[in-house]
């Protein structure tokens, strides 16, 4: 049964989570709006190459669920690229399991591979981490990671794409 008091607390739950996901879009668009990428497609063209989830994260700054992605267990020797262009931009030799349910790296694959930005969104400061040639959405950069850089990438495996090492 629905009292005034449930009522209550249910509308400004809802109300905190619209603020907050316009909070997100609007950090998205000012990271957007401020620097300059290689690859630029309009919204249509993303929609049509990417999956519904994969434009989310990488074209509106959503978040995949925890442990959702298979690439988050995935320790094959091999690179990972952005799905938004298919730059490298993680290397398996830098993987961890951070224990969080999202694919973790103490670094990227290079110092030009990814751009970083202030994340005000939900409530917090935190420092985004974005494909420095398409723009893409990657994830966050927290100072919780192993040696020897202290750092934790922690990345939406929809936005990745694991090419595996070439054998033989």
């Amino acid at each position: 049964m629905m009292t005034r008091r449930t009522f209550g607390l249910t509308a400004l739950g809802a109300a905190l989570g619209t603020t907050a996901l316009a909070g997100a879009k609007t950090a998205a668009a000012e990271t957007a709006g401020k620097e300059t990428f290689k690859v630029n497609k309009t919204p249509e063209e993303w929609k049509k190459q990417l999956t519904p989830m994969q434009y989310q994260v990488l074209r509106e700054h959503g978040t995949e669920r925890a442990g959702s992605s298979p690439l988050d267990k995935t320790y094959s020797p091999g690179t990972y690229q952005c799905a938004g262009c298919e730059q490298a931009l993680y290397s398996s030799d830098h993987k961890f399991d951070s224990g969080t349910g999202w694919p973790s790296f103490f670094q990227a694959i290079d110092d030009k591979a990814v751009g970083t930005s202030v994340d005000k969104s939900w409530f917090m400061t935190r420092t985004e981490v974005h494909c420095s040639r398409c723009g893409g959405h990657l994830g966050h950069v927290f100072n919780d990671g192993p040696r020897p850089t202290g750092l934790r990438h922690c990345i939406n495996g929809v936005a990745l794409k694991f090419v595996p090492k070439a054998t033989g």
